[in-house]
């Protein structure tokens, strides 16, 4: 296992309707910054995994990663791997992401499975039209959606393919648009992104968790399906939070890549 990696943060969401990754609305809530996104971040801490089991991982490895403070762009950090265990029906290892001046950014425990586990069917929930526009998040939409269903969309994995590092030469070969291709966990947990602001509007808002499993490698030119269920809502300090479950299908045939389970604050504290 790769023990550390370092790279340059990039913000691979300046533009996003989420204004929480520009400057002007994150320092109105005390981030001296545009936040760099948590999927984004969550990349960097997988990324020594890919390296180190190569298609495997992509095939059927897990990881959950927490993100526990800003990273900002342009920011050097440092990825550390421990505490990696061969034994039983697993490899597996923690990653810690620290910036600068050591303070941790996000944690992870990824593991790589001997078997992966049964993927879920897709249920075929309807596919939201491109001029669909969402209700704006409350409490009461998230139960709407979690009693009678939500939207599904779609995403394609094709050029101009996102990256979640500065130079693609850098990227691990599987994951280089000139070389393999596939597609990479940016990109990946980022779908889970946009199927939840996809059924409710949300502005400002922060990704804080995941736990991702693979199922199979997405190549150039997929068009995903996105499915979603809610799964839970609370209040803690003042912010409001949502949980959702998304499960990513190759719209070709059906068959499911990944499940990505997700936690996010929808409302921050002090938001209108």
């Amino acid at each position: 296992m790769i023990e550390q990696w370092s790279a340059i943060a990039l913000n691979t969401a300046p533009d996003s309707a989420n204004e929480i990754h520009m400057d002007r609305m994150a320092r109105q809530f005390g981030f001296r910054g545009g936040l760099v996104p948590g999927v984004t971040v969550s990349a960097y801490l997988i990324d020594p995994a890919i390296r180190h089991w190569g298609m495997a991982w992509l095939t059927r490895g897990e990881a959950h990663v927490s993100v526990v403070s800003p990273l900002y762009d342009g920011e050097p950090f440092e990825v550390r791997t421990t505490n990696r265990n061969e034994s039983g029906a697993r490899e597996s290892w923690q990653g810690t992401l620290t910036r600068p001046d050591g303070t941790v950014s996000a944690m992870a425990e990824i593991s790589l499975p001997d078997q992966p586990t049964n993927p879920p069917s897709r249920r075929g929930d309807p596919v939201a039209e491109p001029d669909y526009a969402a209700p704006a998040a409350t409490k009461d939409v998230w139960r709407s959606l979690q009693s009678d269903g939500c939207q599904a969309f779609r995403y394609r994995w094709d050029d101009p393919m996102p990256t979640y590092l500065r130079d693609n030469a850098e990227l691990p070969s599987l994951l280089d648009p000139g070389q393999h291709g596939w597609a990479n966990m940016s990109f990946l947990l980022g779908c889970a992104n946009w199927v939840l602001a996809g059924n409710a509007y949300m502005n400002p808002w922060v990704h804080l968790e995941t736990t991702s499993r693979n199922y199979a490698p997405v190549a150039r030119g997929t068009d995903l399906i996105a499915e979603m269920k809610v799964l839970d809502t609370f209040e803690k300090k003042g912010h409001e939070f949502v949980d959702v479950e998304v499960v990513l299908y190759d719209e070709a045939n059906d068959m499911c890549m990944m499940t990505i389970w997700q936690r996010a604050i929808y409302h921050l504290r002090g938001a209108p």
